[in-house]
């Protein structure tokens, strides 16, 4: 591009990198969606259709961005997240959070008619989502995040399960069973759950209660020992060159991205799984040695 008189508003530009050999989590949320999911008539307190859409946005996002290691998703969130060693766009705030978003965004609206064929989408109620950007030092406090998401999908759901089963089975309004719910534990719901209505929470689809897990398969391992603090964490690592940076990401476009329900508190699923948090792409399943 030519230079002229007007470049120099180019000096009003504000680097925004994030800071190197840290984690990089986007994380995106809906804005409306209280008043969407009433338009469309989203099913309480769980619209399966609806959970399943954002799974499948996500991994398109997922399989356009072999960068990403792993993502969660619950409600109308999703977390994205980066191991320290990504370079995408010189870890540029701004373009990888509005890359993620509008990516996203694109493909929820995309695929709406595939999972909602009867309520096509009309203005003013469209979605779209915001987004930002955390990083975070060490792959302890990653895992300590991702263990907090998941732990709010289970209180949240546990309390939204048994406020409409309260409302829609037990006729009562919405206020009177907000009244009731208010400082309960678990144990309080899980027994008006079981004793009134005769569920039993733990049956409930582990979708609900765990939320959903992406990440690219590779084959499981035996659990080893505990993966040391420094790794993936904020001790800087060595340089990779352009080449091998390009060689990773092939291989990890040719891994499946799979949407699971699981438990990601626990140490087995990250030590079955070390590719995650190592950057390391593992062995594809079926392919020999």
């Amino acid at each position: 591009m030519a230079n002229s008189r007007f470049e120099y508003v180019k000096d009003f530009e504000q680097p925004d990198g994030l800071l190197p050999n840290t984690w990089i989590v986007v994380r995106i949320d809906g804005r409306g969606f209280h008043k969407l999911s009433n338009h469309y008539q989203f099913i309480k307190p769980n619209d399966r259709r609806a959970l399943d859409l954002m799974n499948a946005a996500a991994v398109e996002v997922m399989k356009e961005l072999p960068d990403l290691c792993i993502a969660y998703g619950v409600s109308d969130e999703f977390s994205f997240v980066f191991h320290p060693s990504c370079q995408l766009f010189e870890r540029r705030n701004a373009k990888i959070v509005t890359t993620i978003v509008s990516t996203f965004t694109a493909y929820y609206i995309h695929k709406w008619a595939e999972f909602f064929p009867s309520t096509p989408l009309k203005p003013p109620y469209l979605p779209s989502f915001d987004g930002r950007a955390v990083i975070y030092p060490s792959s302890a406090i990653l895992r300590d995040y991702m263990s907090w998401r998941q732990v709010d999908c289970h209180i949240n759901n546990l309390y939204n399960t048994t406020f409409w089963t309260m409302v829609q089975q037990g006729g009562m309004s919405n206020t009177d069973a907000e009244q009731e719910l208010k400082g309960t534990v678990s144990s309080d719901k899980n027994e008006i759950l079981f004793k009134r209505f005769g569920i039993n929470y733990n049956n409930e689809e582990e979708i609900y209660k765990k939320g959903s897990v992406l990440y690219r398969q590779f084959e499981l391992q035996e659990p080893k020992v505990a993966q040391s603090e420094e790794e993936g964490s904020a001790v800087p690592q060595a340089e990779t060159s352009r080449s091998q940076q390009d060689k990773l990401k092939r291989l990890r476009r040719k891994a499946q991205v799979v949407v699971d329900h699981i438990d990601i508190i626990k140490d087995d699923f990250w030590l079955r799984r070390p590719w995650i948090l190592s950057g390391k792409p593992g062995k594809l399943p079926g392919v020999p040695a």
